[in-house]
């Protein structure tokens, strides 16, 4: 299966998001394969903490494949290369969790017929190889969006089953931004129609996920005065229905992430031992990353809204 990310804005937690999707399902025992397709600026060879591999990777990553300079793209065995220690020992049963890098100097590029079919040929490789492939794209309707709704748009790709993870922080400019990236004029939903995918199809391999949700209730808030805390729940409220009345309300969400500091600040993978033995990360944040990572497979979560 293939799990693409997308996010109208940077700063959506689409990333670490993702990443940590991909290590909790590598920890469930699934062999996973993450694609930095963030081309004009790669950024999750940091959060699986594989700075020393991504070094001796440059030009071999998915932006040399791609544009045709190397003939396979580098490969970083996470366990094994990772500089966080925790993640050296993974669960007794954990699948693999490979990352493919994108390279430092690479960029943007308009998609050409070569670079198409090294994009289709390496998709449909990682999809018999691995359980789940989860491609984090470029932010916006970016050259690699483009690219990967004209891959899977080609007959080849016709029995590979591809899903649509959209990001979005809670705050009504980001609501608004992320149904515009998919519904709008030149969103993703017109462009894989453009492309020759249905429309119908295409929209209901799509789910939203909302990113840095405070929770009015939570210990977090606790201290706040009456007044706050009353205006936090009426912009909860207020955002609930802008997001229903964008078409982007519950049912067309795959999940909510909390506003975690650890996530804010440091944009990395929560281990176990983040929540029960440093406790610096909260209980919340795993459970809800964990759900997520588990409805990605689920066909209950994406029948049609």
């Amino acid at each position: 299966m293939l799990i693409f990310s997308a996010s109208d804005k940077g700063g959506t937690g689409r990333s670490v998001t993702s990443a940590n999707l991909a290590y909790h399902r590598a920890m469930a025992g699934d062999d996973v394969c993450y694609l930095d397709f963030d081309f004009g600026s790669p950024t999750a060879a940091a959060v699986f903490d594989v700075a020393d591999a991504r070094q001796a990777t440059e030009d071999h990553g998915l932006h040399a494949y791609l544009i045709g300079e190397v003939g396979e793209p580098a490969r970083i065995d996470v366990w094994a290369e990772t500089e966080h220690q925790v993640l050296r020992f993974p669960p007794p049963g954990s699948g693999r969790l490979v990352l493919m890098p994108g390279d430092v100097s690479g960029g943007e590029f308009a998609t050409s017929e070569d670079n198409l079919h090294r994009c289709v040929d390496l998709l449909m490789n990682l999809s018999y190889e691995f359980d789940l492939v989860i491609v984090d794209l470029s932010a916006g309707r970016s050259y690699a969006v483009d690219m990967v709704l004209e891959a899977t748009a080609q007959p080849e790709m016709s029995e590979v089953t591809a899903r649509w993870l959209v990001f979005h922080r809670w705050t009504r400019q980001h609501v608004a931004a992320a149904a515009s990236l998919v519904f709008g004029k030149r969103g993703i939903l017109a462009g894989g129609v453009e492309r020759g995918h249905g429309e119908e199809e295409l929209r209901n391999a799509i789910r939203f996920v909302r990113a840095a949700v405070p929770d009015p209730e939570s210990p977090l808030w606790s201290q706040v005065s009456p007044t706050q805390s009353a205006w936090m729940r009426k912009t909860d409220g207020d955002l609930k229905q802008l997001a229903s009345t964008h078409g982007i309300g519950y049912s067309m969400v795959l999940g909510s992430v909390p506003l975690e500091p650890v996530l804010q600040w440091r944009e990395q993978l929560i281990t176990d031992e983040d929540v029960l033995d440093s406790q610096i990360a909260n209980q919340e944040t795993w459970q809800a990353l964990s759900r997520l990572a588990e409805r990605l497979t689920d066909d209950k979560y994406w029948e049609p809204a």
